[in-house]
């Protein structure tokens, strides 16, 4: 298979949840799988999980999980009929106090907070923008709105205001229970739905810290940035987690379709300059929910997303519900590539004017621009905690990066880095043993032959996190 930087996250769902299809998906380029805790029991989690698991090692690969919560239900309520048709120009009530399914004329919420955040002239869009609804007044618990833009309105929809502002907190006690079911399996990564501010992000790692501490575990934490008030926080929202995922979705009905994708190029841009992962999320191959092929128009979003440097490009219905999810995969794997291709290396512009404060960092840095102007085939790095190989796969490179590391926590950790290839390799304490022992791992793999010239970093003494001090040149005997 040809080397891709580009990882690819796809979500398990009745149409992947068999041993068999997950394990080809892994094989086709899956490097992290992603749990949705919207749907399903904490057993049906701790059982996929383990399915995530068995199917990697029959693969031969190692994958990351990523277990991500659900965050504030708001959303209508459920219809007596399961669904209403809303007419243009016709009024419609949202009653918080409502216990009676809904109707034509109104129907109850699941976010019982709602009349609180509302005033009269604010826009509601539903299901996902596809209904649009204006606040006429507010009278107690009930909001009476007028029709704007009709149709089809079934049980359950959510609901965003134009512009943001819905008070909803990012952690409910659902989500609460929930970190505890995905730190019980030591879940990678947890993805924190809409998070406004850093402080939403803090709470959400103290919670997982706590419930992973038993397990000597802790997961990278994912900021979903979908709401209008998390654009301006943005920058301490990165501060307070690993990464983000540019989620599409309900960032688009908040701030409107139009301003989306400049904000990814500038989600994606900050986040690599902080020294933090990106993924790229929603809709991003929407038609093969039901076609064999996607649509140009989403082959050309995919290659952007991979041309802007995102770490990740994620798969959600296309691979949870639709009919092709294997062939997805192999799709989207194969416009990354051609994406990659296609990509230019601005290296010594990148470290023009930059000062390193870090001796780990530096090393990073000198072990990239070696191998660049000296055309190595790759760069190795042995590490510990993974940060000297986080810093590196922040630059573009066309030299692939191995990271031998002797923590499987962070091998799968690292599944998610742009570019990285993260391998399990037990190392001896001493510094010559060690560096021949990752040139042997490399070669009995078919990744390095006779002759070829790679950079290689580790720290000294061995096996300290963060102690990166080491690259040296070595050409293979």
């Amino acid at each position: 298979m040809p080397y891709r930087s580009t990882k690819i996250v796809a979500t398990l769902g009745p149409a992947s949840n068999t041993p068999q299809i997950l394990e080809d998906m892994i094989r086709a380029g899956v490097n992290v799988v992603r749990l949705n805790f919207s749907h399903g029991t904490a057993q049906d989690h701790i059982d996929r999980a383990q399915m995530v698991r068995e199917a990697a090692k029959r693969a031969g690969r190692e994958v990351a999980i990523m277990a991500d919560l659900q965050g504030p239900k708001i959303r209508v309520g459920k219809f007596a009929q399961g669904k209403v048709m809303l007419e243009s120009g016709q009024p419609f009530v949202l009653d918080a106090s409502r216990t009676e399914m809904g109707d034509i004329h109104g129907v109850g919420l699941d976010y019982k907070e709602l009349p609180r955040d509302l005033v009269a002239g604010d826009v509601l869009l539903l299901n996902d923008g596809l209904i649009v609804l204006t606040v006429d007044k507010v009278l107690g618990e009930q909001v009476h709105t007028t029709v704007k833009m009709g149709g089809e309105l079934s049980n359950n929809k959510g609901i965003n205001k134009k512009g943001g502002g819905l008070t909803a907190p990012a952690l409910t006690a659902k989500d609460m229970d929930d970190i505890k079911t995905a730190m019980s399996f030591q879940a990678d990564y947890l993805a924190v739905s809409f998070p406004k501010n850093a402080t939403d992000m803090e709470m959400a790692r103290q919670l997982a810290n706590v419930a992973a501490a038993q397990y000597k575990h802790k997961p990278g934490l994912i900021a979903k940035i979908e709401r209008a008030e998390a654009i301006p926080r943005l920058e301490e929202i990165l501060r307070a987690s690993d990464g983000i995922m540019v989620a599409r979705g309900d960032l688009a009905v908040e701030v409107g379709n139009a301003t989306v994708p400049a904000l990814q190029k500038r989600m994606i841009k900050m986040a690599r300059e902080m020294d933090k992962v990106v993924i790229t999320a929603t809709q991003m191959m929407e038609s093969m929910i039901t076609n064999p092929v996607p649509t140009r128009a989403e082959v050309s979003d995919v290659a952007n997303a991979v041309l802007d440097g995102t770490d990740a490009v994620m798969l959600s219905a296309e691979t949870a519900a639709g009919k092709y999810p294997l062939e997805t995969v192999v799709e989207m794997a194969q416009i990354c590539l051609a994406a990659e291709s296609a990509e230019s290396v601005e290296l010594d512009a990148d470290f023009t004017g930059k000062t390193f404060a870090r001796i780990d960092q530096t090393i990073a840095m000198g072990a990239l621009f070696t191998a660049h102007h000296l055309g190595a085939k790759a760069i190795v790095a042995l590490t510990e905690s993974g940060s000297t190989v986080l810093w590196m796969s922040r630059h573009r490179i066309h030299i692939p990066i191995y990271a031998l590391t002797t923590q499987q926590s962070t091998q799968r950790k690292m599944a998610l880095y742009r570019n990285v290839r993260p391998l399990l390799m037990d190392t001896s304490a001493d510094r010559d043993t060690a560096l021949a022992q990752a040139e042997a791992h490399l070669k009995s793999r078919g990744i390095m032959q006779a002759g070829d010239v790679y950079a290689i970093t580790c720290g000294e003494p061995m096996g300290s996190p963060g102690g990166t001090n080491m690259l040296k040149i070595c050409k293979v005997a």
